[in-house]
């Protein structure tokens, strides 16, 4: 089985209205937590994308059409993870995505290539959520009363991370820092089949 750790910034949070600025994503063996192929990419958007991006996204992402290079239109950006895709043999019985926020990223994940097109190249439907994966654990040692209730450290991602002795995701936030910072979080948090002990 193959993780899909992927990341997504946005001109803003509502998908009616904004689009995708930046996508970055690592596909990962899961029992060897060997890294198979990495992605990324800006999204070149038009002028009227960026006349109603949300300024708050903006500052958190730091993006603007002068911090993007090598921009490229969405159609590029969906026809190379369609061939990187199709040369790993990414389907839905051999991969999943891993996400922070997966409600939020499918849906402009969505946007660069629709479900339907997804769907008939039987790509993966599971968006596995990073934080609920951490509460699962928590839950689980709670029971035992080995630790405190789930939600009593915090479910972000910095919030995980620093109780697992991580340092913070870089500032302003991008997709490809942020899937780097999902990666050690998922590492530390969860780890990979064959480092288990």
């Amino acid at each position: 089985m193959r993780g899909i750790f992927l990341d997504i910034e946005t001109s803003g949070l509502n998908s009616d209205r904004h689009r995708t600025l930046e996508i970055a994503f690592e596909v990962i063996d899961l029992i060897s937590g060997h890294v198979q192929a990495s992605y990324h990419a800006f999204a070149d958007q038009p002028k009227s994308v960026w006349e109603l991006a949300d300024k708050t996204s903006l500052q958190i992402n730091g993006l603007s059409p002068g911090k993007m290079p090598c921009a490229i239109r969405e159609e590029q950006i969906a026809k190379e993870i369609t061939n990187l895709f199709n040369e790993l043999e990414i389907e839905r019985t051999s991969a999943l995505y891993i996400c922070q926020n997966p409600s939020f990223d499918r849906v402009f994940f969505s946007q660069i290539i629709d479900v339907d097109s997804q769907e008939n190249r039987n790509w993966p439907y599971r968006w596995l959520d990073f934080a609920s994966m951490v509460y699962a654990k928590r839950l689980e040692k709670a029971q035992k009363k080995a630790g405190p209730l789930p939600w009593e450290k915090g479910l972000s991602k910095d919030e995980i991370a620093k109780e697992l002795g991580i340092a913070p995701e870089q500032k302003p936030h991008s997709a490809k820092r942020g899937v780097e910072h999902l990666i050690a979080c998922y590492r530390g948090a969860m780890g990979f089949v064959d480092k288990l002990e």
